[in-house]
């Protein structure tokens, strides 16, 4: 029996993982594989998580998660090889990915015989500026989808989700618009139960010239920060970024550390786990446009966050 496929798209830090996470944390008895770019992007519940092998982490629920490494076609195969086999598979692409080239990837026939493409979901960060819908990515991430999920309306000013929908409704995509609250989403959506029915082949238009668009800078220190000063060098920082997250120690909580996220202009922080030997205290990543920040300038901002710099 063929293996039904949801795409998971969206920009960076759009709310994409929390989907994907509440999808693998409510199961409800599906066998479910989840194909991430990152397995550290994913956090399941600690009492899920059964054992890994072979770069799958088994899910005591009965799913699955595998990271995306190199041919998204050959991953596919090996998963639909599992016996069991899933019931269902839920890739989430990268915030930066032209969601139209994979779309295209999944429309191979042997692919599409096996695990047919059933629902393309992007999530929407609902307090975007309506001046971000001009953006050519964002605006093709929306034109393939079935469902827009509006995501962090807690987090958004009243009435964003109304300004929203009108935004998408004015840009003619077809799409369905679903809140998204914290993750949720209604399954019957998400997993129609005719999954026997063969979807339609999609077209995912002209394929456009590879762009590269987005770089990734790091940094690192062996010694804690200053919160405080962190907050000073995100917003410096932030008019630059597109997206950043890492992990840290600070001066002011010694020995607790911590998940920093940027996304959407909004910063948070997270309780984390300390990190193996050998391996920094600090680590930070951030995704900006070429050109925008060198790496000289984000080592001089980040530097004056050093305790006793």
């Amino acid at each position: 029996m063929p293996v039904p496929v949801l795409l998971v798209t969206g920009f960076l830090g759009a709310g994409k993982t929390t989907v994907v996470n509440h999808l693998l944390a409510h199961a409800d008895g599906r066998r479910i594989a989840a194909v991430v770019n990152d397995f550290g992007a994913i956090n399941i519940d600690a009492e899920l998580i059964a054992g890994a092998s072979d770069g799958v982490v088994s899910l005591a629920n009965g799913c699955i998660c595998c990271s995306l490494e190199g041919d998204l076609l050959r991953t596919l195969s090996t998963l639909l090889r599992r016996d069991p086999k899933p019931e269902y598979i839920v890739i989430e692409t990268s915030g930066i990915a032209d969601p139209a080239d994979i779309v295209r990837n999944l429309m191979d026939p042997v692919i599409l015989r096996e695990a047919p493409l059933e629902t393309v979901l992007c999530v929407l960060d609902a307090g975007t500026p309506s001046s971000r819908l001009d953006d050519a990515l964002l605006r093709s991430q929306l034109r393939v989808a079935d469902i827009v999920a509006l995501s962090k309306l807690d987090l958004a000013e009243e009435g964003a989700g109304v300004r929203m929908r009108e935004a998408i409704r004015a840009l003619r995509v077809p799409a369905v618009v679903v809140e998204a609250n914290r993750g949720e989403i209604p399954s019957a959506l998400l997993f129609p139960a005719n999954v026997d029915r063969a979807p339609a082949p999609r077209e995912p238009g002209p394929k456009r010239p590879a762009e590269e668009r987005f770089e990734t800078l790091s940094w690192t220190s062996d010694r804690p920060i200053s919160l405080p000063r962190l907050q000073q060098a995100i917003g410096r920082l932030a008019p630059k970024l597109a997206r950043a997250k890492g992990l840290f120690e600070t001066v002011e909580q010694p020995g607790r550390p911590m998940v920093f996220q940027f996304a959407g202009g909004r910063a948070t922080l997270a309780p984390g786990e300390a990190p193996p030997p050998g391996v920094p205290r600090t680590r930070i990543v951030f995704i900006a446009e070429l050109g925008v920040l060198s790496q000289a300038e984000l080592d001089g901002i980040m530097e004056a966050c050093v305790a006793g710099g």
